[in-house]
Protein backbone atom coordinates (compact mmCIF):
# COMPACT_ATOMS: atom_id res chain seq x y z
CA UNK A 1 0.00 0.00 0.00
CA UNK A 2 1.32 3.48 -0.78
CA UNK A 3 2.53 5.34 2.08
CA UNK A 4 0.80 8.27 1.46
CA UNK A 5 -2.63 7.22 1.63
CA UNK A 6 -3.63 5.98 5.59
CA UNK A 7 -6.46 3.78 5.14
CA UNK A 8 -8.57 1.79 8.05
CA UNK A 9 -10.33 -1.54 6.78
CA UNK A 10 -13.52 -1.84 8.84
CA UNK A 11 -16.19 -4.67 9.50
CA UNK A 12 -19.62 -2.54 9.09
CA UNK A 13 -21.83 -3.31 12.11
CA UNK A 14 -25.54 -2.50 12.86
CA UNK A 15 -24.28 1.30 13.75
CA UNK A 16 -23.04 2.06 10.22
CA UNK A 17 -25.87 2.69 8.49
CA UNK A 18 -24.64 5.70 6.78
CA UNK A 19 -20.98 4.12 5.80
CA UNK A 20 -23.16 0.76 3.94
CA UNK A 21 -25.03 3.73 2.36
CA UNK A 22 -21.46 5.14 0.55
CA UNK A 23 -20.39 1.85 0.24
CA UNK A 24 -23.34 1.41 -2.27
CA UNK A 25 -22.88 4.80 -4.09
CA UNK A 26 -18.74 3.65 -3.99
CA UNK A 27 -20.21 0.18 -6.12
CA UNK A 28 -22.45 1.83 -8.17
CA UNK A 29 -19.68 4.58 -9.14
CA UNK A 30 -17.20 1.95 -9.46
CA UNK A 31 -19.61 -0.50 -11.45
CA UNK A 32 -20.72 1.93 -13.92
CA UNK A 33 -24.54 0.84 -12.61
CA UNK A 34 -25.85 3.79 -10.13
CA UNK A 35 -29.79 2.33 -10.95
CA UNK A 36 -28.75 -1.19 -9.54
CA UNK A 37 -26.59 0.25 -6.46
CA UNK A 38 -28.28 3.85 -5.79
CA UNK A 39 -32.01 3.94 -7.41
CA UNK A 40 -33.75 1.48 -5.18
CA UNK A 41 -31.73 1.50 -1.69
CA UNK A 42 -33.37 -0.61 1.13
CA UNK A 43 -35.07 0.94 4.55
CA UNK A 44 -32.72 1.45 7.42
CA UNK A 45 -34.60 -1.72 8.94
CA UNK A 46 -33.48 -4.21 6.49
CA UNK A 47 -30.33 -2.84 6.05
CA UNK A 48 -29.70 -3.46 10.13
CA UNK A 49 -31.46 -7.06 9.81
CA UNK A 50 -28.53 -7.28 7.22
CA UNK A 51 -25.68 -5.82 9.07
CA UNK A 52 -26.92 -7.51 12.19
CA UNK A 53 -27.25 -10.87 10.69
CA UNK A 54 -24.36 -13.84 10.68
CA UNK A 55 -25.08 -14.63 6.71
CA UNK A 56 -24.06 -10.90 5.53
CA UNK A 57 -20.61 -9.23 6.39
CA UNK A 58 -19.56 -6.03 4.94
CA UNK A 59 -15.94 -4.59 5.02
CA UNK A 60 -14.91 -0.78 3.96
CA UNK A 61 -11.86 1.05 3.83
CA UNK A 62 -11.66 4.40 4.77
CA UNK A 63 -9.05 7.19 4.24
CA UNK A 64 -10.07 9.48 6.80
CA UNK A 65 -13.35 8.85 7.56
CA UNK A 66 -14.58 8.92 3.57
CA UNK A 67 -15.89 5.06 2.55
CA UNK A 68 -12.90 4.53 -0.69
CA UNK A 69 -13.29 0.91 -0.90
CA UNK A 70 -15.82 -1.60 0.22
CA UNK A 71 -16.55 -5.43 0.23
CA UNK A 72 -20.12 -7.09 0.35
CA UNK A 73 -20.08 -11.13 1.19
CA UNK A 74 -22.04 -13.52 2.09
CA UNK A 75 -20.94 -16.44 4.63
CA UNK A 76 -23.19 -19.60 2.97
CA UNK A 77 -23.50 -22.21 5.71
CA UNK A 78 -22.68 -25.99 4.09
CA UNK A 79 -25.48 -28.76 4.67
CA UNK A 80 -22.86 -31.48 4.29
CA UNK A 81 -20.62 -30.75 7.20
CA UNK A 82 -20.32 -27.71 10.71
CA UNK A 83 -18.90 -25.26 8.18
CA UNK A 84 -19.39 -22.49 5.68
CA UNK A 85 -17.80 -20.83 2.94
CA UNK A 86 -17.71 -17.35 2.09
CA UNK A 87 -18.82 -15.93 -0.94
CA UNK A 88 -17.06 -11.71 -2.06
CA UNK A 89 -20.32 -10.89 -4.15
CA UNK A 90 -18.68 -7.19 -4.59
CA UNK A 91 -15.31 -5.59 -4.51
CA UNK A 92 -14.95 -2.20 -5.37
CA UNK A 93 -12.19 0.80 -4.64
CA UNK A 94 -12.85 4.43 -5.77
CA UNK A 95 -10.89 5.38 -8.77
CA UNK A 96 -8.68 7.67 -6.81
CA UNK A 97 -7.48 4.98 -4.35
CA UNK A 98 -6.84 2.22 -6.96
CA UNK A 99 -3.78 0.27 -7.49
CA UNK A 100 -2.69 0.91 -3.68
CA UNK A 101 -3.40 -2.64 -1.97
CA UNK A 102 -6.88 -1.51 -0.46
CA UNK A 103 -8.86 -4.26 -1.84
CA UNK A 104 -5.80 -6.75 -0.76
CA UNK A 105 -6.44 -5.30 2.47
CA UNK A 106 -10.12 -5.71 2.56
CA UNK A 107 -9.66 -9.34 1.83
CA UNK A 108 -7.24 -9.82 4.05
CA UNK A 109 -9.76 -8.60 6.72
CA UNK A 110 -11.90 -10.88 5.61
CA UNK A 111 -9.91 -13.46 5.52
CA UNK A 112 -9.21 -12.84 9.50
CA UNK A 113 -13.21 -12.80 10.32
CA UNK A 114 -13.53 -16.12 7.83
CA UNK A 115 -10.94 -17.85 9.78
CA UNK A 116 -12.80 -16.70 13.17
CA UNK A 117 -16.39 -18.35 11.87
CA UNK A 118 -14.60 -21.52 10.70
CA UNK A 119 -14.97 -21.51 7.37
CA UNK A 120 -12.95 -23.58 4.84
CA UNK A 121 -12.63 -20.71 2.25
CA UNK A 122 -13.28 -17.63 0.31
CA UNK A 123 -14.37 -17.36 -3.13
CA UNK A 124 -15.16 -14.59 -5.53
CA UNK A 125 -16.31 -14.56 -9.50
CA UNK A 126 -14.55 -12.34 -11.86
CA UNK A 127 -15.54 -11.40 -15.64
CA UNK A 128 -13.30 -11.94 -18.73
CA UNK A 129 -13.68 -8.65 -19.23
CA UNK A 130 -12.00 -7.26 -16.38
CA UNK A 131 -8.09 -7.85 -16.17
CA UNK A 132 -6.96 -6.20 -12.91
CA UNK A 133 -9.78 -7.71 -10.80
CA UNK A 134 -8.41 -11.57 -12.40
CA UNK A 135 -4.98 -10.26 -11.30
CA UNK A 136 -5.67 -9.80 -7.64
CA UNK A 137 -7.75 -12.55 -7.23
CA UNK A 138 -5.07 -14.57 -9.02
CA UNK A 139 -2.27 -13.19 -6.78
CA UNK A 140 -4.60 -14.25 -3.49
CA UNK A 141 -6.07 -17.43 -4.71
CA UNK A 142 -6.35 -20.74 -7.54
CA UNK A 143 -8.05 -20.22 -10.72
CA UNK A 144 -10.52 -22.34 -11.44
CA UNK A 145 -12.72 -21.93 -14.58
CA UNK A 146 -16.64 -22.68 -14.16
CA UNK A 147 -19.27 -21.85 -15.69
CA UNK A 148 -22.14 -19.18 -14.22
CA UNK A 149 -26.13 -19.14 -14.86
CA UNK A 150 -28.40 -17.47 -13.99
CA UNK A 151 -31.58 -18.55 -13.28
CA UNK A 152 -34.54 -16.13 -13.76
CA UNK A 153 -37.36 -16.39 -11.27
CA UNK A 154 -40.54 -16.33 -12.60
CA UNK A 155 -43.83 -13.78 -11.64
CA UNK A 156 -45.65 -16.00 -13.66
CA UNK A 157 -46.97 -19.81 -12.77
CA UNK A 158 -45.26 -21.53 -15.73
CA UNK A 159 -47.01 -24.63 -17.35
Amino acid sequence: MSADVAVDVVQLDLTDISRFEAMMTLFGDAFGDVARYCDKRPSQDYVRGLLSSDAFIGIVALDQEEVVGGLAAYDLKKFERECSEIYIYDLAVSASHRRRGIATAMIQALRRIAQARGAEVIFVQADYDDPPAIALYESLGTREDVLHFDIAISTTEET
